[in-house]
């Protein structure tokens, strides 16, 4: 791997914007194209530009072909918004990380002064065919061929089996994963544009009642699991000069990033040599983020949004972000750590598994969530006191992993 990277400079967020997560396109008569033209007005409009003042666009999108037989996403802005007709666009893919990449790409083109501003559109479109059906269309997001054959459903099975490999090195007690799945219910019921928001909640959902919470495969239970979801969510960044030159002040920065990329399949990464951390290359890309955001670790974040697509997952992230020890995640989920009036807030939107789990729109839509807690906008799900907040998005059993910081600027922490 290359050596620790140095001090990043500040890339601005002009504004932020993403859908309700709750709803149905399909049964609203509405298409992907309905959905890009909504996020375009609700993501220019929250940034306070016109389409004329965008230089190019990133739109994530990782299942597009096999949910609704469209994969040039890239054009679709222009398809839709006659006044981004010649800016050029691009789509990126990489499975649940595919919109962090398309953050990434664009503001490599802000800092190569390429463009000065840039928007990011992440947008899915998964509820078009019945809810198994569905879930099987991620296959495509593991090595297929290799470890998706007799797998019913690969992403249960996947982080099932990393839940058995801290069980094997540290133990694990079930009952863990259950509390996370209940905090990420509970706080998404605070959340207007979450999915399970109406959701009716009890004690038993949350427990080992197989009519209620029924198991999914393994250990993993239906609220163990995030749901197949609809949304978009976008992202306008600009440059120094492009602020100088209009006066405008943006609330928020992302001032670090980490990005790493390994194999496909989850076998290569367990066959690896065992270190501390389950998945090290996770953890290197949330130090990556640190050092380029000049900070030297967890005490100086005040919440993270992590990738809960499954509680293990959040189990995975608690640790590698060093809330705990490693393997020790256990420690945080009892003391109510992360809880949004712990010591650490994770999740305080209710993450993927309570507010929704569109695929090529969750990296942005962390991005978003966080610009919303550091510059105390997030409405009943605010952390008090949020300045600074981190994310972290995985594709795939970790094959690839991007982090943000995310932090207020000085005018908005005034």
């Amino acid at each position: 791997m290359a050596g620790q990277p140095t001090r990043s400079h500040d890339l601005a967020i002009l504004g932020t914007w993403r859908s309700d997560f709750a709803r149905n396109l399909r049964k609203e008569g509405h298409d992907v194209a309905d959905l890009m033209r909504e996020a375009l007005d609700g993501t220019l409009s929250a940034a306070g530009v016109a389409a004329s003042d965008i230089e190019s666009i990133h739109v994530g999108n990782a299942f597009g072909g096999q949910y609704i037989g469209q994969t040039h996403l890239g054009a679709m802005p222009a398809s839709v918004e006659p006044e981004l007709w010649g800016v050029p666009a691009m789509r990126h893919e990489a499975a649940c990380a595919s919109s962090s990449m398309a953050i990434l790409a664009a503001g490599a083109e802000i800092e190569a002064g390429r463009y000065d501003c840039v928007l990011v559109l992440g947008i899915e479109q998964e509820r078009t065919m019945p809810g198994a059906q569905a879930a099987q269309v991620q296959e495509a997001a593991a090595w297929v061929g290799q470890e998706t054959d007799g797998v019913e459903f690969i992403w249960p099975e996947t982080f099932d089996r990393i839940a058995a490999e801290y069980d094997a090195r540290y133990g694990l007690d079930e009952r863990h994963l259950r509390e996370i799945g209940r905090i990420n219910l509970e706080n998404a019921q605070d959340n207007p544009n979450a999915q399970t928001r109406s959701w009716n909640l009890s004690s038993d959902s949350f427990g080992t009642d197989d009519h209620v919470n029924p198991i999914v495969t393994g250990r993993l239970r239906r609220n163990d699991c995030c749901q197949i979801t609809d949304g978009a969510a976008g992202v306008v960044l600009v440059s120094d000069r492009w602020l100088r030159d209009r006066g405008r002040t943006p609330a928020a920065t992302v001032a670090g990033w980490g990005h790493s990329t390994v194999g496909l399949s989850l076998q290569s990464k367990l066959d690896r040599p065992h270190e501390p951390y389950v998945m090290p290359h996770v953890r290197r890309a949330i130090t990556d983020a640190w050092a380029r955001a000049g900070i030297d670790g967890i005490d100086h974040v005040d919440l993270a949004e992590v990738h809960d697509c499954m509680t293990p997952s959040e189990y995975m992230a608690i640790d590698h972000l060093g809330i705990t020890d490693p393997g020790m995640s256990w420690q945080a989920v009892e003391a109510g750590t992360i809880t949004r009036g712990g010591m650490r807030p994770v999740n305080p939107s209710g993450g993927l598994i309570g507010g929704g789990h569109p695929v090529g729109a969750t990296g942005a839509r962390m991005v978003a969530d966080a610009v919303a807690q550091v510059t105390g906008a997030a409405g009943a799900c605010q952390v008090d006191g949020a300045r600074r907040a981190q994310t972290l998005n995985i594709g795939g059993s970790t094959a690839s992993t991007v982090s943000f910081v995310i932090e207020a600027t000085e005018e908005a922490a005034r």
